[in-house]
């Protein structure tokens, strides 16, 4: 999936501009990336936790089965 879709997707579900939506996704990854960067977990609901390794590796710990939208 890509970015713009979803931009378009959020920006349906929270009745607002594509173009808000875009940015509200940009600064999410932004926040994710800096906390990866200082040493925090991310856990994203229906994906599963990212976590920096003590070497820099990422790694994912996935959540049960995927969903189907």
């Amino acid at each position: 999936m890509k970015k713009s879709d979803i931009a378009k997707r959020m920006a349906r579900q929270s009745r607002t501009s594509v173009g808000e939506a875009a940015d509200c996704l940009d600064r999410l990854v932004q926040e994710i990336v800096a906390g990866l960067r200082h040493g925090q977990d991310a856990t994203l609901p229906g994906l599963g936790k990212l976590t920096v390794r003590p070497n820099g590796d990422l790694t994912i710990d996935r959540e049960g089965p995927p969903r189907r939208d």
